[in-house]
């Protein structure tokens, strides 16, 4: 019996033995499949446009189902599809490896500017971004929403450092949502008002169109070359490697840099030297902070009702073996790619054992470690080894792999990203409109200031 005042734990293993488990499997299975058929759909806005890829679909079906009050969807299933989603962004990062490999000559052999204009990515979003988010009094959120402009490995990279049930993660999913609705648009607008007053050179625009998204990259480098038509070649290429060097060098400068620089930074800014506030509460003590009437998303250290609550509740903890985690990834992973594909290859099968091995790998190689070794590096690392040029078995490895689609991928994780969503839903309102300002400023200054240190970068080495 635990003593007064503690916090009793208990663990609740779900298998495929288990009938509720079922549940969640048949949701995101159907869920993820619908969002696959519904396609991306193109919103043209004036000169620009805003697309919604399926992956958008299935985020929002999820979070319905699992935020809806008529029929609420088990607490224990939600936090079972936050587990399964945190293989689930290894599984992406797996992936994305792959894309990286094969271009590794065309980042060393780019100039020191390509590589220097990865610090203005670095700092854009910490100097700016952050200081308004602590302004606006996001709470914790704010580092997961501000150490970088949260692409796809940015979930894996929060997830293993404060866990898929925290404030920090539902700060990158925030800004994730936000960059994927609206990033394209408000970049490509952004660069076509730096371009046209002739404020830059038009190779360091194209130098920071490389934010780590290829649709904000394809927006912003499209945006430079209809201002200079005549040099459509050299921005796309700029931009392109520049992409890829953010996508390889984002990875560990984001791990080891970015996202420890940010923890630092917010608590500096918010007096909080201990870091008590930067440590997520069980979305219980949330909860009931937040039906007690105290402020959850303050910068201050957590309130006396979140403190009492944080002590005396027990915490149902869900857990879903990897062997049973792996089987419902891959089933869901082959159906979406069938899909995706219009048809059934056996590539698939092997492309997905080739992708679970390496994140097996990965996570033994961070359980012998103590997690001093990130899985989500590991996976990233042997993705990209083994198809680099030099490795021998680079081109089998991308034959077998060809027929994964990344974005099924990315469909599949967010939406088990949505079926978990219905007990984040306080957190995530206390975000609410807040994102926007954040996000628009992140966005900003990641482009502008990645910009403005090529440009310096180009004049000393050009």
């Amino acid at each position: 019996m635990s003593e007064p005042g503690t916090t009793t734990t208990t663990t609740r293993h779900l298998t495929l033995g288990t009938p509720q488990l079922w549940i969640l499997i048949v949701f995101a299975l159907l869920l993820s499949i619908g969002a696959q058929l519904i396609g991306p759909l193109v919103i043209p806005i004036g000169v620009a446009s805003v697309t919604l890829l399926p992956m958008i679909w299935g985020l929002l079906t999820g979070a319905i189902i699992s935020g809806q009050k008529f029929k609420p969807f088990p607490l224990d299933l939600q936090h079972a599809a936050t587990t399964m989603m945190g293989i689930g962004v290894l599984v992406l990062g797996t992936r994305l490896s792959f894309e990286i490999g094969p271009q590794i000559p065309v980042v060393i052999q780019a100039g020191p500017a390509l590589f220097l204009q990865e610090v203005g990515h670095l700092f854009g979003t910490l100097v700016l971004a952050l200081p308004l988010a602590v302004l606006l009094k996001m709470g914790p959120a704010t580092i997961g929403a501000t150490f970088s402009i949260d692409r796809e490995t940015s979930f894996a990279m929060v997830s293993e450092r404060y866990g898929a049930d925290s404030p920090q993660y539902r700060g990158v999913l925030s800004m994730y949502v936000f960059g994927t609705i609206f990033g394209a648009l408000l970049v490509s607008l952004i660069a076509s008002l730096t371009s046209s007053l002739g404020l830059f050179d038009p190779r360091a625009l194209a130098m920071g169109a490389g934010v780590g998204s290829g649709s904000m990259m394809a927006a912003a480098a499209s945006a430079v070359v209809a201002n200079h038509p005549e040099l459509q070649d050299q921005v796309l290429a700029l931009a392109a490697t520049s992409n890829l060097i953010t996508g390889v060098l984002g990875l560990y400068v984001g791990v080891w840099v970015a996202l420890p620089l940010a923890e630092r930074f917010y608590r500096f800014l918010t007096r909080d030297k201990d870091g008590a506030a930067a440590r997520a509460l069980p979305h219980e003590a949330i909860a009931a902070a937040e039906t007690g009437g105290e402020d959850v998303g303050t910068d201050a250290e957590p309130n006396t009702t979140q403190l009492k609550v944080a002590q005396l509740i027990g915490h149902s903890h869900v857990s879903v073996p990897l062997w049973t985690t792996i089987p419902v990834l891959a089933v869901i992973g082959i159906a979406l790619s069938t899909v995706a594909a219009k048809g059934f290859s056996i590539a698939m099968i092997v492309g997905y054992a080739i992708i679970f091995a390496i994140v097996i790998l990965a996570l033994w190689l961070s359980k012998i470690s103590r997690g001093r070794i990130p899985g989500i590096v590991t996976v990233m690392t042997f993705g990209i080894l083994s198809t680099a040029p030099f490795s021998p078995i680079a081109t089998w490895t991308l034959e077998a792999v060809h027929s994964v689609d990344f974005l099924t991928i990315t469909t599949m994780v967010l939406t088990l990203a949505g079926l978990s969503l219905g007990k984040d839903l306080p957190m995530l309102r206390s975000i609410g409109w807040k994102i926007i300002p954040v996000g628009i400023v992140a966005v900003a200054a990641s482009f502008i200031l990645s910009a403005v240190v090529a440009e310096f970068a180009l004049g000393l080495w050009h």
